[in-house]
Parts: structure tokens; sequence; C-alpha cells
């Protein structure tokens, strides 16, 4: 029987640990496999593209974005150009896409001296600027992030600014090997925000931004780090690719990428700079952030030994493909399009377009082909820039329900036998229709040395309120997306580091408030305070409707002399106190129109309430709103507590903190509370003991507010110390005295006498005076039983 026992105890055992096992086979699968979160975006590319929304307008605009050579490079533009592609040193293309801006930087903005920046490539002044917009475009301040776990992995296959003629200039000696070091692009970025995550520099040329991704995506997984920056950058500083890919024939003479299209003739070189913020969906969600799209999935490979160090190599790209959809966990028939590589290259694009035929073209339903398309076809090929390029073009397909056009692809190849396989390249914009399944998109890069990349994205979907409950609760302080009731007056606030820049501030936003009016004036508000962060120079632009918004908006953009409604000034340097009142401000009503407006402000009041209300014979939120028994002692403490600490946590979620506290009377346990010493639930038990005490005691005597200053009432104070004495002191020459009727009425009408002003406060007790003793025992008892801690805000 022992025996048996002992078997089936081992058997329980056995069972039970390999359930555990299973349970934790299985975390460790969905871990490696976490969908990850794209929840912010921002690049650069030709055609003037400064956002993702220009680049969506210029795609489904249909917009051809290669144009001449940049003219501020120092080219030999006379000599560099020859028809001939045996021409040693020329380039038989004279077009491009080009990032004519490039040159423009505002070094003050990062820290950065003027000489320092004039040494500093140009991919990574963009770097810097995208990756501030990302941030910002997340909702989060930049300066937030500082000594975070974010990681940065940037694509980058340029090096070439410090290697021009005639340099170093004078005076950049010391900063250009740094300036134009690849490994330098990823470190300046987290030298410069404070991030602490794994910092790495992508180079495998074509495919560096996704390969960049496809890390950045493994590290969130593995808990490297908790955010992550990736994204890629291509700037020409040099013709050198032009001149080398003429000698190998591999440029289309007129620059541009005829993606799959018959009259696919070369590549098109193009610049750009592209990056993402990513983070797991799971902490997306818990955090609060908004999530544009979802990387299911990813994989990276390579040709090995193919037939050419430099030649595409289709049975690779098939693998890379069916590796990403095995690590998404999704089916060919699954994904609804592909941005292809799609250079323009009569011998990579029948190749690229085979493997798509042989892998997403099968198993397909009748009428769902994958449709085809590339960024490329209108901006040309950005290199290290490309694959996070198609990434945006694909998030902002996603999002608008459509599917642009590919241009110069009117009629497709004939390399290709496209009845292989249900493939459609998008020879003309189409719907995207829900379907009732997620939006996805394939996206390709193949690397110049054999490096390939592919990820799928998905349509960002809404979590269930079943996942809401399985997962924890949301901890950010963004502000919730509830409908709140807008305030009579808004403010939109500006700022930046110089007065110009505020100016500049003012014209985009006025730019973008005008192009959509669909936006509420109370949400470019709360945007604009929430996702900014806030400069020296500042501007507040206050007003009841959009008209009056964008009057005084113009006037700011333009310069002019400032309406009623602009404010414009520096930040100053002196610090902010917060002052908690005492008994005697209570009114019906108070703080009700403040609750039924902001979330935020119900929230705390009702928090608070949670505590104060088992101390209390009425529930508060019922004293306030109907005055019943508001103005007694042992209701008018707890109500001005709650109501201040409720108003503090409301500024708390504008932004708006102090450097010290101080309160008056009941006011200083409210300042006791918020600046840490007091838990809540020992300050509501200590405000209601007091109340209750103060409550009990006789209502004898008075309090009368003298115009005088402290030395000289105390002579008048002589003789009456155990029954009045100074209350308060509100100014040198204002005070209040408390204590015993007669007494304090004779020193008033003394006063009276010297033409000074004397006031006798409408109260129920003689506060701050003798005549509270009676309860100093019992109260001590009760301050005895809580918890003091050392305060957080003097």
């Amino acid at each position: 029987m022992a025996n048996e026992q002992e078997l089936r105890e081992y058997l329980k055992r056995a069972i039970a640990d390999a359930r555990d096992a299973r349970r934790r086979l299985r975390e460790a699968e969905d871990k490696a496999h976490e969908p990850i979160a794209i929840i912010g975006m921002a690049c650069r590319y030709p055609g003037g593209v400064a956002t993702p929304e220009d680049l969506w307008r210029l795609v489904d605009d249909g917009v051809d974005a290669v144009g001449g050579f940049p003219a501020n490079r120092g080219w030999d533009l006379e000599r560099l150009y020859d028809p001939d592609p045996e021409a040693a040193g020329t380039s038989y293309t004279t077009e491009g896409g080009f990032l004519h801006g490039a040159d423009e930087f505002d070094p003050e903005f990062f820290g950065m001296s003027p000489r320092e920046a004039l040494a500093v490539d140009p991919q990574q002044r963009l770097l810097l600027e995208t990756t501030w917009e990302a941030f910002e475009r997340a909702g989060l301040d930049p300066a937030s992030l500082r000594g975070s776990r974010t990681g940065v992995f940037t694509g980058l296959m340029y090096n070439d600014y410090g290697s021009r003629p005639n340099l170093p200039a004078e005076g950049n000696e010391g900063y250009l090997f740094s300036g134009s070091a690849g490994s330098i692009a990823s470190g300046r970025l987290a030298y410069t925000f404070g991030l602490e995550g794994p910092t790495v520099t992508v180079d495998t040329a074509c495919s560096s931004s996704l390969v960049a991704l496809h890390m950045a995506a493994g590290a969130l997984r593995a808990g490297e780090c908790d955010l992550a920056l990736a994204g890629g950058a291509a700037v020409m500083s040099t013709p050198t690719a032009f001149v080398e890919f003429s000698r190998l024939r591999g440029l289309a003479p007129d620059g541009r990428c005829k993606s799959f299209s018959e009259h696919a003739d070369g590549t098109g070189w193009a610049e750009g700079v592209g990056l993402l913020l990513v983070e797991k969906l799971s902490d997306a969600r818990r955090n609060g952030h908004r999530v544009l799209a979802v990387v299911r999935g990813s994989a990276v490979n390579q040709d090995g030994a193919s037939n050419g160090l430099t030649a595409p190599n289709g049975p690779s790209q098939e693998r890379v493909i069916r590796q990403a959809l095995a690590h998404s966990g999704l089916t060919p028939a699954d994904v609804d399009a592909v941005e292809a590589h799609g250079t323009g290259t009569s011998l990579g694009d029948p190749i690229e377009a085979e493997a798509l035929l042989a892998t997403y073209g099968q198993e397909r339903a009748e009428g769902r082909p994958l449709y085809l398309g590339s960024l490329k076809s209108n901006i040309g090929h950005s290199q290290a820039a490309a694959g996070v390029g198609g990434i945006i073009k694909m998030v902002q397909a996603i999002r608008h329900g459509v599917l642009p056009a590919t241009l110069h692809s009117a009629e497709r190849s004939s390399r290709v036998d496209w009845e292989a396989g249900a493939v459609e390249l998008l020879t003309e914009a189409r719907p995207w229709p829900e379907t009732g399944a997620p939006r996805r998109a394939g996206v390709s890069s193949f690397g110049f040395g054999g490096t390939n990349a592919h990820v799928v994205i998905e349509q960002a979907v809404e979590p269930t309120d079943e996942d809401a409950r399985d997962g924890d609760e949301p901890t950010s302080e963004a502000p919730a997306q509830a409908n709140v009731p807008a305030p009579p007056v808004l403010p939109w606030v500006l700022s930046g580091r110089t007065r110009e820049a505020v100016t500049a501030q003012a014209r985009r936003l006025l730019s973008y408030a005008t192009e959509h009016e669909e936006v509420e004036p109370a949400h470019v508000a709360q945007s604009l305070i929430h996702d900014r962060s806030v400069f020296d120079h500042r501007a507040v632009v206050v007003g009841s409707d959009r008209e009056e918004l964008l009057t005084g908006l113009q006037a700011l953009a333009d310069g002019r002399p400032t309406p009623t409604n602009v404010v414009q000034d520096t930040k100053h340097t002196g610090k902010t106190a917060f002052l908690f009142t005492g008994q005697g401000a209570q009114h019906t009503g108070m703080g009700m129109d403040l609750y039924h407006t902001y979330p935020a402000y119900a929230h705390a009041f009702d928090t608070i309430a949670t505590h104060l209300d088992p101390h209390l014979d009425q529930p508060l939120h019922h004293t306030i709103t109907t005055g019943h028994h508001l103005h007694q002692t042992g209701n008018t403490q707890p109500a001005l507590f709650a109501t201040e600490v409720a108003l503090y946590r409301l500024l708390e979620t504008w932004g708006i903190t102090p450097d010290y506290l101080t309160g008056h009377s009941i006011g200083e346990l409210a300042a006791a509370h918020i600046s840490g010493i007091l838990t809540l639930q020992d300050a509501c038990t200590l405000v209601t003991a007091r109340a209750r005490l103060m409550q009990n005691l006789p209502t004898t005597g008075t309090m009368i507010a003298l115009q005088a200053t402290e030395e000289e009432i105390l002579p008048h104070l002589t003789g009456h110390e155990h029954h009045l004495t100074i209350a308060a002191i509100n100014s040198p020459t204002s005070l209040v005295i408390s204590g015993n009727q007669t007494a304090a009425n004779h020193i008033a009408a003394k006063l009276t006498e010297q033409g000074r002003k004397t006031k006798t406060l409408t109260v129920s007790h003689a506060f701050h005076s003798p005549h509270m003793d009676g309860m100093l025992h019992d109260f001590h008892h009760t301050a005895a039983q809580l918890t003091y801690h050392q305060p957080t805000i003097p």
C-alpha cells in the first residue's frame, strides 16, 4: 500500500511538472512570436515628403518625385553627365530622387555647435530630426525617454560625407571622423536622447532598414529593450553610386524605376530617411499607446554561394518569404498585398516576381489575387531607407483602405509568367476593402550583397473587452479618448527654442488646422499639451471656437502684433508654489463643472470620496451638489480637502506641478497628502477626525480679520492669552484674531476708531484659538496611529 501511495504521489508530481513544462514552453513560443506594434513613424523622402501623411498624398496622387541632380552639393554637373555608359567617371543619367533640403539643419535645437554640425553627415542630422518626430508623433515627450531602455537600430550604407574632396575644412578637424562614421549614426541618437537600449548601425545595403526592424523586433521580444527605433537613412554626398552603376549599366537613363514593367531598363537612385518607433503589442496596449499597425513577423536570410555576389537569387527570396509567414503564423492567402523590392531592373524584377508567384501566388481564393506594387516607382530606390519607406507606405494604405498604383508599369513584363500564380500588378489604384480579417501586407527588401528581408505587417485591431480583461489595466498617463465636453475656452500651446521657431510652429499648425477641418479644436489642444515638448519660447492662442483660434494663430504666424487672444513670452526662471485654502471657501456645487467635464477630476474625486464617506453622515458628493449641511464643519473640511486634491490631480495631468506646497488650516492636510507625507487613506482619516472633533466643540467665540500688523496687535492681547490669539497672519498688514467674542470685539472697535478695516468672519467656531484645546487629546490619539513619510515635494 505504501508503495502504491508513493507511486500515485510521484505520478501526480510528474503530471503537474509536465503541465508546467508545457505551459512554460507555450509562453516561450508566444513570447518569441509576439506581434510588434508600430506606434510612431517619421520620414523624409523625395518630392518634399516630410511626414508619413506627405508620403501618402504622394503615392495616392500618383506623383513622380524623380528630378534633376542637386545643385548644392559641389558636384561637377557639367562633367558628370555623359550618355556613353563606357565614359569613365561619368553618369549616363542626370536624374534621381533627392532630398534637396538635406543641408538644412538647426544645430542649436540638438545642442550642437554650428562648426560640429557642418562636419556631421546629413544622414545623421536627418536621423536626429526624424527621431524627435517619431517620439512626438507617438505621443511621447523625447525628454521623458532619457535613461530609458530604448534601443536604436538604424540602417546606413553611405559613409562618403567624410571622403569628399578638399576635406577637412578649416576648423572641422576632430569632428569629421565621428561625423561621417556609420557606427556613430545610431550612437549619436542614443547619446543625444539618452537612450540606453541596444544601439546598432546595420549595413546590408538596400535591405538595411528592414533588417534593422527585424533586429529591433527580436530585441523587444528578448526583453533587451522596452522601446526601439528602427529604420534607415540614405543621402548621397558624392555621385559615386551613379558613376559605379553606370559602368554596370544598372541605371535607368531617365532615373525612374519601372517596377515589373515591360519597359524596365534599370534602377533609379534616390534618397530618404524613415524611422519607426516600435514596442511589443502587449506593452503598447498596457501603456495606452496608439497602434498604427502591427508587425506580425519577419525573416532575414542570405543568398549564399549563388550565381553571383551581387545577383538576386530566387530560391533565397522564396525561402525568406516562407520563413516570415511561418514566423507570423500565417498562410500566403492571409496576405493581401506585397510592397515589392521592385528596383526596375530587367534581371531582378522577373526573379522577384517568380518568387512571389511561387509563394503568395499559390492556393488563393478565386478573385483574391496578391496585389503587387512598389514605392520605388514614385520616388526611386532610396537604398538603406527603401524598406522602411515601404512599411510606412503600406501602414498608410492599410489605414486608408486603398492600394496605390505603381507608376510606369502599364504594360507588365513579358519576362514573367504571370499565369503561374494569382499575382496582380497594381497598374492602377484600387480599394482595399474590409473583409472581416485584418488587412495584411508583406514588404520585401533584398540587399546588394545578398541579405534578404521580408516583413509581414497587419492592420491594428482594437482589443476586445475580453482582451482587456485578460491583460493588465493601462498604466499610461496619456489622456483618455473619452467623449469629454470641450471647455468654453481652449488654449493652443506652442513652444520652440527660439522666437522664430514658435512662429514656424504657428505656420505649420495653421496649415494643418486649415486642411483638417474635421479635427476638433479640443483634440488639437489636447495633443499640443500632451504630445509635445515644452521649450523656453512660448505662445498660447486662446479661443472659444475654431474661427477665433485660427485668427489668433494667423496673427502669430504672420508676426503681426498679437491680438488679445494671443500671449507670447519666454520661460521665467521663478518657481511655482501651490497654496491650499482653509475653511470659508466652500460653496454649493464647487468643482462639479470640473467633475462633469474632466474624467481625471471625476476619477480623483470619486477615489477620495470612497475613503471619506465611511466617516461621514452623508455621501460627500451629495453634500457638495445639494449644499445640505455643507457649512457644518464636519462636512466642510472633507469637502474642501476632496476638492483641492482632485483639482491638483487634474492640473497634474496637464503637466502643471509645483516646486513648493503650502496650505492654511485644512489646506495643510491637503498639502501634506500631495507632498507624500500622508497616504490618501491616512489623510482622509485625519481630515474626518479633525472635522468631527471641531464640530463637536462649543460654538462660542468669533474670528475677526483686522487691518493691522502683528506688532500693533500683540499689546492688545496681553492678559487675554488664555482665550484670544492671532489665528493667521495673511500679510504684513492683515491678520485674523480668534477666541473670546467680547475681547475680540473690543480690539476691533478700537481699530475701527482709528480708521482701520475690520471684518467679522462667518464661521461656526473660533478656530486656531484656545477654544480648540478641548479636541487636542483625541486628535493626537488619531494622529499617532498614522504613518508619516518623507515628503517628495517641499
